[in-house]
Order: structure tokens, then sequence, then C-alpha cells
């Protein structure tokens, strides 16, 4: 969905018409966030499965963190979070490249080695939201904020952020805390 389409113009009034029509805050909040992927998989609907992936993940993994008893505990999280979105993040941005440079050096060494080509099609803004949801679990192991209690919690620096689709358009700059 582009912003100067139509579809655009009419999902927007929906949402800002439905917005404000709501008296409860949490009903506000389910919105935001429903809207929010709703425009972020019009797209391309696996994408919002990847958004809502990651996040999910990282909201849990930033429970574990705050919950683990020793250093070493919280550090063993900390790996997994990274290690999840960086490969999640080197996977859509770099496969086809590391891919054709691996058959680059097979047949270097005399291996004809045809891999098959993915076509991997990379996700609008995924270095964004990546990098601002690790930066939750690493707010959360250094103990600079406290993980979220709900998914959806838009009061939060968690949920709504990470799914909010014109923040996800910005620069990657953006700490966890200062959502």
């Amino acid at each position: 969905m582009l912003f100067n389409s139509l579809t655009f113009v009419v999902f927007f009034t929906v949402v800002v018409t439905s917005y404000w029509s709501m008296r409860s805050w949490n009903t506000r909040k389910n919105l935001l966030v429903v809207a929010s992927y709703i425009f972020y998989g019009a797209w391309n609907p696996p994408f919002a499965a990847l958004l809502f992936s990651t996040t999910a993940m990282d909201f849990w993994l930033g429970a574990r963190i705050a919950r683990a008893k020793g250093s070493h505990a919280r550090r063993v999280w900390l790996i997994a979070s990274v290690c999840m979105n960086l490969s999640m993040l080197g996977f859509f941005k770099y496969g086809n490249f590391l891919l054709e440079n691996f058959q680059w050096l097979m047949a270097r060494v005399g291996v004809l080695y045809q891999p098959p080509h993915l076509d991997i099609l990379l996700p609008v803004g995924i270095s964004f939201y990546t990098f601002h949801s690790l930066s939750y679990t690493l707010d959360v192991y250094r103990g600079v904020m406290q993980p979220t209690k709900s998914l959806r919690d838009s009061s939060s620096p968690f949920h709504s952020s990470r799914s909010w689709s014109p923040d996800r358009l910005c620069a990657p700059g953006i700490f966890s805390r200062s959502s």
C-alpha cells in the first residue's frame, strides 16, 4: 500500500475514524497494532508474519533475560536474541550474495556447484525493525529498562513501536527506550 494511493487514503481514514470513535485506550492500542500489521502486510503478507515473529521472539527473550538468575544465563538469552535477529537480517540482506560467493569459491577449487537462486525479496524496513527489536533485549540486559508486560502494549516501548509503519521508514538509530 503506497502512501499516495487511494487505498491508503481510505485505509487511513477508516483507522483514524475508528480510533477517535473508541473510548477505551486498550481498544485503541489494539486497533493501532492491527492496522500497522495490515498496512505492512498489504504489500507482502508473509513479511507481516516475519515482523510479528521477530517481535514476539524478542518480547519472550527480553522476559527470559529479566528472569534469569545469573549473569551467564542472562548472557545466553541475549546471545540467542542477537543470533536470531542478525541471522534473519543476514539471510534477507546477504543470502544470495553469500550463495553466489560460495559458488565462485567452489568453482576455484574445481567443484561445479549450481545453487538454487533463492530470489529473496527484502522486506521494507528490515534493518530498522531488526535493530529496534534487538535494542529492546540489549536494554533489558543492561538493566536500562524493564521488560514489557504485554506484547501489544503501545505505552511501553515495544510492540506498537515495532509495527508502527511510519516509524519503520526512519533511520535505524532509535533506541528501544526512546520509542
